[in-house]
């Protein structure tokens, strides 16, 4: 028999064995915005609206892709329900699919968003019910802090940076007095530094992660502008970007966007799960799955099935019959199970054969139509003032015809006096004429 190798293995912490072995498997989220009504009806199986059933179907698609991929860590970067003081129903939905995260032995952080904060300090936010209950595997990220998470496949630390709130710097003497632009540049320089200060409390050997819900030089806005409590302030990417984190789960953006090029760590919004409204019709909604691990992070992008927004843009002005013109243009457009807004531009003698009754018809398919815009084309009238045409002079009436085109008032004056030699010789010749026929 041959020689037996033993080979030693040095003390190595666990974490190293699963970079080994296995990637963290991070699933980020953000900007549920339970709660949002707007093109929706009552469903009266459940009292509750259609369209915030929408949100809480794609957040049920989330949790059923993070257990059939064996998650290790959910964060949410913040804003889970679009008012402040959500009712007990959408409390109540939210909840039950936090605890099927959590009892399924998942790791969660509940970042806290500006949706999510109170008027005042004193106030609890609209998730510190997890924090209060003490709720197994729930982490509420209310405070600039590190938290160390054990998950099943090696330690995770995670840093939470809740939404900065400007009124809060009001509490100390030396910001009394200054205006929102000086009290916004001390928000973003406080932030930075809390940041650069969280980064120097890691182990540098386990994968960290920054959570944040903030606004982020150079981000691209979605219609999170529509729905803002407040005005922010912009942290610059650079006090994100440090290679101390792995990887940046961002909220608050609702336009999901990787703001690093390429660069590591990646700082992402995830975006928001749901559309708002048409200012988000041509995003993709969805969250990142992440796969963790110190110095070798990956990231994809996971779109869900969300609610299809469709504007539909027709052109019926030169048509004889425009509500079969409206129907051939319609015909191509996939409506069904989609929030649907028209745009119809036409004559204004064409409006009584457009009836409003016959356009909805032709949107039938449509899960909800949004609004029916005519942009009617009428003709310019040139307002006379008191008098008829009859009382004024040639001069006059084309004096009017070029203000109501909007003609340079230079070139009005040329004009005129050109028309001026014309009136004069039509004068001339109808004198001629009178005298000849004497």
């Amino acid at each position: 028999m041959g020689k037996r190798h033993h080979i030693i293995l040095p003390n190595l912490p666990s974490y190293q064995f699963t970079n080994l072995a296995m990637k963290i498997r991070l699933l980020h989220f953000a900007d549920l915005h339970i709660g949002m009504e707007n093109y929706g009806r009552l469903d009266p199986a459940t009292g509750v609206n259609r369209r915030v059933l929408d949100f809480l179907r794609r957040f049920d698609e989330l949790i059923d892709y993070g257990l059939e991929h064996d998650v290790d860590l959910v964060i949410f970067a913040g804003d889970a329900y679009k008012r402040r003081n959500p009712n007990p129903t959408y409390q109540r939905a939210f909840a039950r699919r936090i605890k099927r995260l959590a009892d399924a032995g998942v790791p969660v952080v509940l970042l806290v968003g500006n949706h999510d904060l109170p008027t005042m300090v004193q106030k609890a936010s609209s998730v510190d019910i997890f924090r209060t209950l003490d709720v197994p595997n729930v982490i509420v990220g209310r405070v600039e802090e590190v938290h160390r998470i054990e998950t099943r496949h090696g330690p995770v630390q995670v840093a939470t940076v809740p939404y900065p709130v400007r009124q809060r710097l009001l509490a100390h003497d030396e910001y009394r007095g200054l205006s929102i632009e000086q009290l916004d540049e001390a928000l973003r320089r406080i932030v930075s530094d809390n940041i650069r200060a969280l980064a120097q409390q890691l182990d540098p050997d386990i994968p960290a992660v920054l959570a944040a819900h903030l606004t982020v030089s150079g981000a691209t806005f979605g219609s999170e502008r529509s729905v803002m409590i407040g005005r922010d302030a912009v942290v610059l990417k650079s006090a994100l970007a440090d290679p101390a984190w792995d990887y940046v789960a961002l909220g608050h953006v609702h336009k999901h966007q990787s703001l690093n090029d390429g660069g590591y760590p990646p700082v992402v919004y995830a975006g928001s799960l749901e559309r708002i409204d048409f200012g988000e019709e041509k995003q993709p909604k969805g969250f990142c799955w992440v796969e963790l691990a110190r110095g070798e992070t990956t990231w994809k992008f996971v779109e869900v099935d969300a609610r299809r927004f469709v504007t539909v843009r027709a052109d019926v002005r030169e048509a004889l019959n425009p509500l079969m013109a409206l129907q051939q243009t319609i015909a191509p457009y996939d409506l069904r199970e989609a929030v649907v807004r028209l745009i119809v531009h036409m004559r204004a003698d064409q409006e009584p054969l457009v009836r409003d009754r016959d356009v909805r018809a032709l949107l039938s398919d449509a899960y909800f139509v949004a609004g029916i815009v005519r942009e009617v084309e009428r003709e310019a009238r040139v307002r006379l003032g008191s008098l008829a045409p009859e009382e004024m002079s040639d001069r006059e009436l084309l004096a009017k015809y070029l203000e109501a085109k909007n003609t340079p008032p230079e070139r009005v004056r040329v004009l005129l006096e050109y028309a001026e030699e014309i009136f004069k010789g039509e004068e001339t010749m109808g004198d001629g004429a009178k005298k000849g026929g004497k």
